[in-house]
């Protein structure tokens, strides 16, 4: 969780009634102390997987991309995994 925000902004989602359960559950058993805040951890997951996403693409772009499909067979009879 993002420590020392302090500012907020309220705003208004909907979502499936599943996920509203899901989060109040949360919050009942003491993992937010309330479901903004519960939502408000889930976007910064979010966030930080798709920064990460973005890391691995623009790595993957300067060392010529991801491994094929011989390069991940070659990998894994040399460190004994096939």
């Amino acid at each position: 969780m993002m420590i020392g925000m302090t500012s907020k902004a309220k705003i208004a989602v909907s979502l499936p009634p599943p996920l509203v359960d899901a989060a109040r559950a949360a919050v009942a058993r003491g993992r937010a102390p309330n479901v903004s805040a519960y939502v408000a951890h889930a976007l910064e997951e979010q966030i930080k997987l798709d920064d990460l996403g973005a890391l691995l693409k623009e790595l993957l772009e300067e060392s010529g991309g991801p491994l094929t499909d011989s390069e991940r067979d070659r990998i894994d009879r040399e460190a004994g995994w096939r």
